[in-house]
């Protein structure tokens, strides 16, 4: 019982700097959204979804982490794991986001070949390319810094952008 509850605890910790970083940047998305939207009299979406695709990408990102050809590059420059990284991270995510969508129109057609279909002729593609680009460009800014904190350490990091307070 008490690896299971540590193995908890690991993944919790491990969950939340991007669950964060995903929540900070898809609250944004849905103010701009919205914004834009206001301009057609249109409300979209509430906080409640930018928390809830905070967790599904902080999820993607801890279960992409296992896999051990993710640090594919660790002697080379960084570049190299960062965009290996950005590029696993944007088609784990599409997969996930793509099957969320065919589940929800498998559920409303009744099968998934009917709901295959229909998500084909129904969905709403720019906005679903638009978050992927998004995404894609949200994970490369995770990697760096991710990446460069591997490197040269959290508490060098902490330094570099607050300032040592023995300063």
């Amino acid at each position: 019982m008490g690896k299971i509850l540590k193995t908890i605890k690991h993944e919790a910790l491990e969950i939340i700097q991007p669950t964060i970083f995903f929540f900070i940047s898809f609250c944004l998305l849905i103010v701009t959204q919205n914004l834009i939207s206001r301009q057609y009299g249109i409300l979209l979406t509430i906080f409640a979804k930018a928390v809830v695709g905070a967790l599904i990408i902080g999820k993607v990102v801890l279960i992409v982490d296992y896999f051990p050809f993710v640090n594919k590059f660790p002697h080379k420059p960084l570049i190299y794991n960062v965009a290996w990284k950005t590029f696993i991270y944007v088609v784990a995510a599409l997969i996930v986001r793509y099957l969320e969508r065919l589940i929800e129109f498998a559920r409303q057609y009744g099968g998934l070949t009917e709901g295959h279909l229909h998500l084909w002729n129904e969905f709403v593609w720019p906005k679903f390319v638009l978050i992927q680009i998004w995404l894609s460009v949200l994970f490369f800014i995770y990697c760096v810094f991710r990446e460069l904190v591997s490197v040269i350490g959290r508490e060098q990091v902490i330094r570099i952008f607050l300032g040592s307070p023995n300063k």
